[in-house]
């Protein structure tokens, strides 16, 4: 979708369609106003008689018969004044997006939503609305040529000249995020057949190959790490026939002046349960046990466009697939992962945690000021806090300070979780160091406590995205599937990122 901004006049725009947003109050605003003298006093009356209700998202379409020099006017509501966020323009963006995709129409027209909010801030949750909401995955579908509808433009129209700059600012930094939620989105919704650990590979270095890319990446095979020692990605992936990759991908170089963060994902690209084997119910779905990766992937290809200044950002992606095999790991055997901690396997569907020992032993050679791992790594997460939060946990106030803000800046809220050394008993094993299931209890707080031992002191965030990963309906601006949650938050801590103090670095902060 081609998205600009210039500066114009609403009301005066031709238009295929053009997209109004009515506050839910008594009296309408000044663009709304302007409208509404146009049209004979139409979008008062419409209110009046409730026709139109404009709570969040409502919508409803008018032709304008030679009133407007725009076809066609779509209302959209923005809900109460007071309550209306970020996260409301990206909705009402979607919204109204996926109402012109549906009539055809090609170019859409609006401007700014009345709000003081910053003009940057507000044109980039546009464009993440819009393009986000226009999202489809059709890749394996023939479509009937009716079927086929797409808006190619947004146009923005700025009437104050002095926003003008910020919403430029908004759609450049809106347009790289949305290609890599998109690129995400795409990775996960893929069958587990086609996005392997190998086509995972061939996609970051694809990615580095962009010109300008500023990104390095290295991938090691099988043989490269068994020679490190990775016996849990080595383990997980003895069943399938797919080899395993761990990926490794840079931005910009360690230097005195900057701090070195590691983003970790987890990447099972198919996650039959091995020997302890899921259920059939639904075992489709996880092809998108590789979400982590999917979305550590993104953001990293997002950051390398964006270029956040004193950053050295390290992305680290163990991809495997497990699978039940005459060679694969059984319930019993015992791996010396990484970092020479030994683990007993009682279960091998609890695998992720298995690869993200390996992945978070290795960030530590980066001697890192953070590192913060997503995995759709339990079910226990889902059921604690169902489809609208990550799970977080770690070691240090500081980073969970910072991820929480970033998490409501872009609408993709984390929820922390305790993490107190009584929770490790659970994970204690009669004839290993640890073992990599607890009890039915507290299942995603003793599978962060399994990861601490391999984090050690290193400032240490865990996002459990594994209730957020899959949209199980659509809403206005993620369809049902696959939602890259994660990608935004992790561009939006990046970019905003300040040297993290000496003294949070020291302390591990425990809640």
């Amino acid at each position: 979708m081609q998205v600009t901004a210039r500066q114009g006049t609403l009301i005066k725009e031709k238009a295929e369609i053009t997209v109004l947003g009515i506050f839910d109050a008594p009296q309408l605003e000044t663009t709304a106003k302007e409208f509404d003298r146009a049209l004979g006093g139409m979008i008062s009356r419409l209110k009046k008689n409730g026709d139109f209700r404009p709570k969040l998202n409502n919508t409803f379409l008018l032709p304008t018969y030679g009133k407007l020099p725009a076809q066609r006017l779509l209302l959209v509501g923005l809900g109460k004044n007071d309550e209306f966020t970020l996260d409301g323009v990206r909705q009402v963006s979607g919204t109204a997006i996926k109402a012109a995709k549906r009539i055809g129409i090609k170019k859409v027209t609006c401007e700014l939503p009345p709000t003081t909010l910053p003009a940057a801030e507000i044109t980039q949750a546009m464009v993440e609305g819009a393009v986000l909401g226009h999202y489809g995955f059709n890749e394996y579908k023939h479509l009937q040529p009716e079927e086929v509808t797409e808006v190619t433009a947004l146009d923005i129209v700025i009437k104050d000249k002095a926003r003008l700059g910020g919403a430029k600012t908004g759609v450049k930094i809106g347009l790289s995020v949305t290609e890599a939620v998109s690129f995400t989105r795409d990775l996960v919704n893929m069958p587990g057949g086609q996005a392997t650990p190998s086509m995972i590979a061939s996609q970051a270095r694809a990615m580095a190959r962009r010109p300008n890319a500023m990104l390095r990446v290295k991938v090691l095979s099988g043989p490269a790490m068994k020679k490190l020692g990775m016996n849990g990605v080595l383990g997980v992936a003895r069943g399938s026939c797919q080899p395993p990759a761990f990926i490794i991908l840079e931005y910009g170089r360690k230097s005195p002046g900057k701090d070195t963060v590691v983003l970790v994902g987890k990447g099972v690209t198919f996650d039959s349960g091995g020997i302890s084997i899921k259920p059939s119910h639904d075992m489709d779905k996880m092809k998108y046990d590789m979400a982590g990766a999917a979305t550590v992937l993104g953001a990293v290809s997002a950051l390398a466009a964006l270029r956040p200044p004193n950053i050295h950002l390290v992305g680290l992606l163990p991809c495997v697939e497990n699978m039940p095999g005459g060679r694969a790991l059984k319930p019993g055997d015992i791996l010396r992962c990484l970092g020479d901690k030994s683990v007993e396997v009682q279960n091998t569907d609890a695998e992720g945690r298995l690869i993200l020992a390996d992945a978070l032993a290795y960030a530590r050679r980066y001697r890192p000021a953070a590192i913060l791992d997503l995995a759709t790594l339990t079910g226990a997460c889902v059921v604690a806090l169902g489809h609208h939060a990550i799970g977080m946990m770690g070691n240090n106030r500081e980073l969970f300070k910072r991820t929480e803000a970033a998490g409501e800046a872009t609408h993709e809220r984390v929820w922390q979780l305790p993490l107190w050394k009584e929770y490790g008993e659970a994970i204690k094993s009669d004839v290993a160091d640890i073992k990599n299931i607890g009890n039915r209890t507290a299942g995603t707080i003793t599978a962060a406590k399994f990861l601490e031992h391999f984090v050690e002191k290193t400032p240490w965030v865990h996002l459990d995205i594994a209730g957020v990963a899959w949209a199980e309906k659509n809403m206005p601006y993620t369809p049902k599937g696959a939602s890259a949650t994660g990608v935004r938050l992790l561009v939006e801590l990046i970019m905003n990122w300040k040297r993290l103090p000496a003294a949070a670095k020291a302390k591990k902060g425990k809640k």
